[in-house]
């Protein structure tokens, strides 16, 4: 009989954990609260896939950004001491490559002028979970960045995933015919009135 590998360690049961690179840190850490945050954000994508049928525009999209996540979250693993020691990498046009992908999705929907409620569809609902659970990871990275670099493009990358998440979620709604809930409109509109 073949003995299944087991996937529980039992090396974590006092509080540590192995981070990449050797060493052990408190599961408080904040590496490994900033990592737990891309972790659900990566998740909620996944959620996000899981409502789409598989040959809807944006599934390959969404799925580069899980891949790009894994290897993310490989890099926070890593104290910046011992990143050049880390066989995953990220593109150069990390951020440019997002930042074009806002822009075409943002060209499809109308001006965004008001505070709006989360929800509509379950797509454009799950889509803003993407949008929080990224800002959250976004606030442990800076919270890291204060005791050990994080690249640049890291913090860049993901504070654009949650403007694209906004974006998505607001194009949803509108591709499926659905009123958004709004709040208020946005103070500068305000002024300019």
């Amino acid at each position: 009989m073949e003995l299944m590998r087991r996937i529980y360690t039992r090396t974590g049961d006092q509080g540590m954990t192995g981070i990449h690179g050797g060493g052990r840190v408190r599961k408080t850490d904040i590496r490994i609260e900033a990592n737990g945050c891309i972790d659900e954000l990566n998740v909620a994508i996944g959620i996000v896939r899981s409502f789409m049928p598989v040959d809807h525009p944006w599934q390959n999209d969404l799925k580069e950004i899980q891949l790009t996540l894994m290897t993310v979250m490989s890099l926070v693993a890593t104290p910046s001491s011992k990143r050049e020691l880390n066989p995953n990498h990220l593109p150069e046009n990390l951020v440019t490559n997002i930042e074009h992908r806002i822009d075409e999705v943002t060209a499809q929907s109308s001006e965004s002028e008001y505070f709006i409620l989360p929800g509509g569809s379950i797509v454009s609902a799950f889509l803003h979970q993407c949008r929080v659970a990224a800002r959250r990871a976004e606030r442990r990275l800076w919270q890291l960045n204060a005791e050990d670099t994080v690249p640049e493009n890291i913090l860049a990358y993901i504070n654009r995933l949650s403007d694209l998440f906004f974006a998505l979620a607001r194009h949803e709604m509108q591709a499926s015919g659905l009123d958004e809930e709004r709040w208020k409109a946005f103070a500068y509109k305000r002024m300019k009135k």
